[in-house]
């Protein structure tokens, strides 16, 4: 729940940054009011882009899945081609120069940045939230995440390069998501619309990425409340859309509530820290079944088993080490809600414990005769 439902609202925080970064391009166009843009500074609101484009992606949801898909893929090849053409553009800068040394904050702070980072892979994740509406998940659903991993790795080194070989790292360091890539393009040629046509395409892509991680948040939750781990309430769809109402209207407001009033760091790195741990679990999970189901049937098995998932749990408590003590404050309290739910309602009504409870009865029988 931390890493879906808190990295949709630091998306989204990011995304009005990229709507003002294309309104201060458009002479007629008013810029969006800091006020509306940074709730921690005085006098701040909340921010406005940030709570429009939730909203906007709980609306299409509503609609539902097929229509989402066929939009989000249309965005997602907008958003493959607008990191192109940045790259074109800022290779033509390029100076050699500007990667050395190239460690410059040394093994600490490439660590450092991973660990703040590490919720942008998120994505890779949301793609087995759609299992059951794949038409074939056993074949297709390791395909698209194996394959979106390399390439979306793949981008991302290259707009890395282009954008510390274009300009020293020193220029934008510390401005986090602030538009950087369009404020890059701008200083390397020396006019306004190549900052512009980022500006657009970045308002896109993160479009698709908030409507992509509300669709997995909700179908998460969809199927706790199926198994009863959460209320029943969860479940529910619309006859006609086939979209869990409540569920979607829901996850919606939260995220309305967070983005609007969060700022993006702490947001950024709850996300980060719920993300390693998540995917440290599925690690653990992977090494638990291969030792007590070594016989289920398996579409896709982990090559260099154990080392891979024992290497996957030593990397992500890496970083976790990474991470202040605000953040981790953060998590344990998140994580103690957790265990108040979990333990005082979904443990006695999840279907999926009960099942497991009577397939163990004869081992547990045997065990307290002998």
């Amino acid at each position: 729940m931390l890493e879906y439902g808190v990295s949709v609202a630091a998306v989204a925080v990011g995304w009005g940054q990229y709507v003002n970064e294309l309104l201060a391009h458009i002479p007629f166009l008013p810029a969006i009011p800091d006020e509306f843009l940074n709730p921690t500074l005085a006098g701040g609101i909340f921010n406005l882009p940030a709570v429009v484009v939730v909203l906007l992606s709980g609306a299409l949801l509503l609609r539902g899945a097929s229509e989402s898909a066929v939009v989000n893929t249309i965005m997602v090849f907008i958003k493959i081609g607008i990191l192109i053409f940045f790259c074109a553009i800022a290779y033509t800068a390029f100076d050699s120069n500007n990667l050395f040394p190239f460690f410059p904050l040394g093994a600490a702070g490439v660590s450092a940045a991973a660990a703040h980072v590490f919720f942008s892979y998120i994505g890779f994740d949301a793609a087995s939230t759609a299992g059951e509406e794949a038409k074939n998940p056993r074949r297709d659903l390791p395909r698209a995440i194996i394959l979106s991993l390399i390439i979306v790795t793949a981008l991302y080194v290259l707009v890395a390069l282009a954008a510390v070989g274009a300009k020293p790292w020193q220029q934008f360091a510390g401005q986090g998501g602030d538009a950087v890539l369009a404020t890059i393009l701008q200083q390397v040629t020396g006019q306004s619309w190549p900052a512009i046509v980022v500006s657009i395409g970045a308002i896109i892509s993160i479009f698709s990425v908030v409507l992509t991680v509300m669709y997995g948040q909700t179908r998460i939750l969809f199927a706790m409340g199926r198994d009863g781990l959460l209320p029943e309430i969860f479940t529910r769809v619309n006859p006609r859309t086939q979209t869990p109402v409540f569920n979607t209207l829901i996850v919606t407001g939260v995220i309305v509530l967070l983005a609007g009033f969060i700022p993006l760091g702490a947001l950024a790195d709850a996300t980060s820290i719920g993300t390693l741990f998540a995917f440290a679990l599925v690690n653990i999970g992977v090494i638990i079944l291969r030792r007590k189901k070594p016989g289920l049937k398996r579409s896709f098995r982990v090559p260099l088993y154990p080392f891979t998932p024992i290497a996957g749990v030593l990397m992500c408590a890496f970083l976790l080490t990474n991470l202040e003590i605000g953040t981790w404050i953060v998590f344990g309290v998140w994580m103690i809600i957790g265990f108040v739910i979990y333990f005082t309602y979904g443990l006695r009504k999840s279907k999926l414990n009960k099942v497991q409870l009577t397939e163990d009865m004869p081992e547990i029988t045997s065990a307290l005769s002998e």
